[in-house]
């Protein structure tokens, strides 16, 4: 069964059921209202006259007296009025019926002759219609000497609380439409959302990423083919950034391998009657060789990293002295560029607990990329210090700068600012993950034309002796 069955059903279950309570309950209170009106009537009409009587006529012969009454009992009431002794024997009838017969048949005169006014539903034993008698006992000095009785039909009184009961229900099926219509009109707006949102996820899992939800109400729904949209855009940009990687990578192993075949080619042609050539030609293999040999690097720690398997050893690392080993190590290039390569650091930093060979990775990195974007007469500074607990490694440098644009996307996999410029686009987000496996922070900050600072925040205080 679709949504949209279960949800009119489940709105047409529960309406219904609401209904047909509410339905009973005013059909109910509706019967109770006009019977027991009727009876009120009859009971005070009662009353009154048993009042009158008891004020009046107590000294009086009730047998003699009893036309009188009727008279006067029933010029107030629409109702049949009936004077009966103490026996229970009927007096007069305003219907005009005079007999000597026995009403002590009847439970409410049996109760007035007792003292206890009371009523009696019934048909009538000549006409067969319904009928309600009220009975109220006719006193004289505390004692019953008759009893005055009231009874009127219930036809129209029937007839009414049935019209109302058929009223009532006609609005309640009346209801019971209305909320229909509205259950399929509410139902289809949100089945009508959700089957975009199947449609869509059915083409998107077609490879169609291009394709983008309408919203069409700010509800969960609508929120939800935001956050579709919004994946659908980032798995196209990822697959967009997957096939310039691709398109980069053969590029460059195909760059250093065509080097490397050339020189043997070279090599065993003419390289042993040439020792400057053959020289020549090992230095160009050995270097092209490293370079096909990071990329591999790279893209093992990527796949580690991708795959939660990479390890991370922590042990004391003293990063004033990390500092100097990357600047001995990459000063010749900063030299052959013209750019002045210094560090900065508090030599009063405390050791923390790290994988040195990671964190060097990380450095090496950064420091690639700023010696890539500055040029001759720039600088590249590298500085430690402590601050809230964390020691911040920050790589600053006076380069061309990073765009706003290009500075959310920087640490993304596969993403480089110059699509044609070397290098797989893996460098930091690589690093950034080193970092994390740290449970520390890397933070870029840029402006075109202003230069580059990234920051390493990691905690001074680290678990020792801890693999991941």
């Amino acid at each position: 069964m679709g949504i949209r069955k279960r949800l009119v059903g489940s709105y047409f279950g529960v309406i219904c059921l609401t209904v047909l309570i509410l339905e009973i309950f005013l059909i109910l209170f509706v019967n109770y209202y006009y019977f027991h009106n009727v009876e009120r009537i009859l009971m005070n009409q009662a009353e009154l006259s048993a009042s009158f009587f008891q004020q009046y006529f107590a000294g009086e012969d009730l047998e003699k007296q009893s036309g009188r009454l009727l008279q006067g009992f029933a010029s107030q009431s629409e109702a049949e009025v009936q004077i009966l002794d103490s026996s229970g024997r009927l007096l007069r009838d305003s219907t005009g019926y005079r007999a000597d017969k026995s009403m002590a048949e009847y439970a409410d005169v049996q109760s007035a002759i007792t003292g206890r006014p009371d009523t009696w539903k019934g048909n009538d034993p000549i006409t067969r219609e319904p009928i309600l008698a009220v009975s109220f006992p006719l006193k004289a000095h505390d004692k019953t000497i008759g009893v005055v009785r009231f009874v009127t039909s219930l036809t129209e009184t029937i007839k009414t609380v049935r019209q109302i009961a058929v009223l009532l229900v006609g609005v309640g099926l009346l209801v019971l439409a209305i909320v229909t219509l509205l259950s399929l009109l509410l139902s289809w707006t949100i089945t009508r959302s959700i089957k975009d949102l199947k449609q869509a996820a059915d083409r998107m899992t077609e490879g169609d990423f291009s394709i983008r939800v309408h919203k069409r109400y700010r509800d969960e729904l609508g929120s939800l083919a935001d956050t579709l949209n919004m994946m659908a855009g980032r798995i196209a940009q990822s697959e967009q950034l997957k096939n310039e990687f691709i398109s980069s990578v053969s590029h460059e192993l195909r760059t250093p391998l065509t080097s490397i075949k050339g020189w043997v080619v070279t090599l065993k042609a003419n390289g042993a009657g040439d020792g400057r050539l053959f020289q020549d030609g090992l230095g160009i293999i050995d270097s092209e060789s490293d370079r096909l040999a990071r990329m591999v690097d790279e893209l093992l720690d990527f796949s580690k990293l991708d795959s939660g398997r990479i390890n991370v050893r922590f042990e004391a690392v003293n990063l004033p002295e990390l500092l100097r080993h990357i600047e001995r190590q990459l000063a010749p290039r900063a030299a052959r560029q013209g750019v002045t390569l210094e560090v900065l650091a508090d030599e009063n930093m405390p050791e923390i607990q790290a994988d040195e060979n990671r964190l060097k990775q990380v450095l090496i990195n950064l420091v690639d990329n700023a010696l890539k974007f500055t040029e001759h007469p720039g600088r590249i500074t590298l500085q430690v210090y402590s601050n809230s607990g964390y020691a911040v490694l920050a790589v600053e440098d006076t380069g061309s700068g990073i765009s706003e644009e290009n500075l959310k996307n920087v640490v993304q996999k596969f993403y480089k600012v110059d699509p044609h410029a070397p290098g797989s686009g893996l460098g930091l987000a690589i690093s950034e993950q080193i970092i994390k496996l740290h449970r520390g922070k890397l933070h870029i900050f840029s402006r075109p034309g202003q230069g580059t600072k990234v920051e390493i925040c990691l905690p001074i205080e680290n678990d020792r002796n801890l693999t991941i």
